[in-house]
């Protein structure tokens, strides 16, 4: 008999387990042990690493043979679950397609939202929802995920902007807007028109049409990304072996942007950054689930505390705050409630520290994700003697919980006191990840890589960090983010690799051409700049 490759989940049921992360990746084996749990998880289905390793043995057009019956098989099984047909003009049914090791490896391989949209199925979606701005917006985002991901269309010179933000930032500017969510129906239709454009320039060919075309397109370049720079680099430095491959998770879309009654959200059942029993996140209404991550706009908090301490940080007054920049414990209190429910119970569940992803579409929850959430050392620390405190873990897995490597980072440096009280604040952000550094200012990955090789220490200063960045933030000193939040690729990946980390200076402008960081018109290049987390702030 042929070996399974495809497992499926959905509506409670799943023929995976949190068990099968051997086979299903983390990712794939978490959706179906949430679904066994009772936690309301869009339906899909997992193609195993197993396949991983076959698609680079055997080439593309076998795996894609011995796959097609029962990936068709298993979209008719989401299908019949949410009520819609792929790639059907009238009832739509989008999915996402995303990566998912044995080991967690957080951004640094690729996903596709919004998969099963063209110029036909946008207007269909739009008279089933009745929301326009909705539809359109989740089109422009699928094209430029799917260029970038699939079609190879990010650019190859680092002083280069993405062709696709190059495209945004001009419309944006001929709207006279700065956020993406601020432009209107007519517009977004623009975006997609020169997306389509871009990508008939850059490629020789159109954007492709077919929703099983794109599927296939998607599925393959998860694979391809098993062996990109970045995932080669980050495989290396946390000792991943090749041979385990990526598995392959695809499921029915949910949407965060359907307007002011959802939203998208990242959230952590204790600090990662402290390891404080305290439940913690961050959410945008009205977005989708890169935009937490990538940076691209900084988040507001999930709890009501953690918004106080947030607004403390930022000198913004407690009637302000409340105002302008409410928690989702404030502003959707019912929603917050049954979140903060399901994370209480898959920590109890996991018995570990977890890192969650959800979505709220039209009032309802839903999640997209869990896993051991990476966390610093003194995080590492705590936690582990928190749960064994608690009754959670016993001794032996406490001590196993304990990583050697990450036990040097309880020794990083901090700055002499006396010294700060005499330092010049610049700017402020967000205590991302702990610890102090101090180096010169490097704004790309390959000259951070150059310069400390030739002996110098640096920081390095993004607009936002990407997975591309990855060896420049491995030998930096410390991280810095003009963008994200607490829950960004660069706080994440920080923590992770116990880097000091301070993310969303929003007074930092940043230009990669000149290279060059100016702060209320002062210029710095190449200048020394200090980090310090625990003070949240920055001296030059």
């Amino acid at each position: 008999m042929d070996k399974k490759r495809v497992y499926t989940f959905g509506n409670g049921q799943a023929e995976g387990k949190a068990e099968m992360k051997n086979l299903l990746g983390g990712k794939g084996a978490n959706l179906a042990e949430m679904n066994l749990i009772g936690v309301p998880v869009p339906p899909g289905f997992t193609i195993t690493t197993e396949v991983c390793s076959e698609y680079y043995e055997l080439g593309r057009d076998k795996v894609v043979d011995l796959l097609k019956e029962d990936v068709e098989k298993s979209v008719a099984k989401v299908e019949a679950l949410m009520k819609s047909k792929f790639g059907d003009v009238e009832n739509p049914l989008l999915v996402s397609v995303r990566s998912g090791a044995r080991a967690s490896m957080p951004g640094m391989m690729d996903t596709i939202l919004n998969l099963g949209l063209n110029d036909e199925v946008v207007e269909g979606l739009t008279r089933k929802t009745g929301n326009a701005r909705f539809a359109w917006d989740s089109y422009r985002r699928f094209v430029q995920m799917y260029g970038d991901v699939v079609l190879g269309m990010k650019p190859t010179n680092k002083e280069d902007i993405d062709p696709f933000e190059a495209i945004i930032e001009e419309v944006k500017e001929s709207k006279g807007v700065k956020l993406d969510n601020e432009l209107e129906v007519e517009d977004l239709k623009v975006l997609v028109k020169k997306f389509k454009e871009a990508v008939k320039k850059q490629t020789g060919h159109d954007f492709p049409t077919c929703a099983y075309e794109q599927l296939w397109g998607a599925i393959c370049a998860v694979f391809d990304s098993w062996m990109n720079e970045r995932a080669i680099l980050y495989r290396k430095m946390e000792g991943i072996p090749a041979e385990w491959g990526t598995a392959v998770s695809v499921q029915a879309m949910v949407f965060g942007n359907m307007g002011e009654t959802s939203a998208t959200g990242v959230c952590f059942s204790r600090d990662a950054g402290t390891g404080e029993d305290l439940f913690n996140g961050e959410y945008l209404i009205n977005a989708q689930g890169e935009d937490v991550v990538a940076g691209i706009r900084t988040p507001q908090q999930i709890t009501k505390i953690g918004s106080q301490r947030w607004a403390e940080l930022a000198g913004i007054p407690e009637d302000v705050r409340a105002a302008k920049y409410p928690s989702m414990e404030e502003a959707m209190p019912e929603i917050y409630k049954e979140l903060d429910e399901i994370q209480t119970r898959l920590e109890n569940h996991y018995r570990d520290m977890q890192d969650m992803e959800f979505t709220v579409q039209e009032g309802k929850l839903w999640f997209l994700q869990t896993r051991n959430g990476k966390r610093t050392g003194a995080a590492m620390v705590k936690i582990a003697m928190d749960l064994l405190r608690q009754g959670m873990i016993d001794e032996k897995t406490a001590l196993k919980r304990v990583e050697p490597n990450k036990l040097d980072e309880l020794l990083h440096p901090v700055f002499d006191k006396a010294a700060l009280k005499n330092a010049k604040v610049i700017a402020k952000g967000l205590p991302a990840s702990p610890g102090a550094a101090t180096g010169q200012i490097v704004f790309f990955a390959d000259d951070a890589a150059k310069w400390h090789a030739d002996g110098h220490k640096v920081v390095m200063v993004r607009i936002e960090t990407s997975p591309e960045d990855l060896a420049g933030m491995a030998v930096a000193q410390g991280i810095l983010t003009a963008r994200g939040g607490m829950t960004s690729h660069a706080a994440v990946v920080a923590r992770g690799m116990g880097k000091c980390c301070v993310s969303g200076a929003g007074a930092l402008s940043i230009d990669y051409k000149s290279r060059t960081l100016e702060v209320r018109r002062s210029y710095f290049k190449r200048r020394r700049l200090y980090l310090n987390k625990w003070f949240n702030r920055r001296s030059l």
